[in-house]
């Protein structure tokens, strides 16, 4: 069966900063990207992989209600969650284990966003 998520957009208000974000905490860079009428910041991705993007639209701000994204930090899940704090964001549940499915820790973004760190 296919992955039943096909992409996902982060709503940032300071694309700059939440690139960097991003960048320390994946560590992987994320790509700026120029698309008709946006800017966005395109997290890595190949092929047939499950991508999204970082994007600044002034009607859709940025949460730390609704959905929560598990992004994947394989291997490197306390590396990532050191540079939380150093690039602008906040360590709401430190690392800690969920059975059988690995770790996570759960952190605010840079620009407010609630998301999960996950790795097994």
């Amino acid at each position: 069966m296919a992955n039943q998520v096909v992409w996902f957009d982060i709503p940032v208000t300071n694309l700059d900063r939440a690139i960097k974000f991003y960048s320390a905490v994946l560590g992987v860079p994320v790509k700026k990207e120029e698309m008709p009428g946006m800017t966005i910041g395109l997290l890595p991705h190949e092929g047939n992989d499950v991508g999204g993007c970082l994007y600044v639209m002034e009607k859709i701000k940025p949460s730390d209600h609704g959905p929560l994204l598990y992004l994947n930090t394989q291997g490197r899940l306390d590396a990532a969650v050191a540079a939380v704090q150093p690039n602008g964001g906040k360590v709401l549940e430190p690392k800690h284990q969920i059975g059988p499915y690995g770790y996570k820790a759960v952190v605010l973004d840079s620009e407010g966003n609630r998301i999960a760190l996950h790795s097994t």
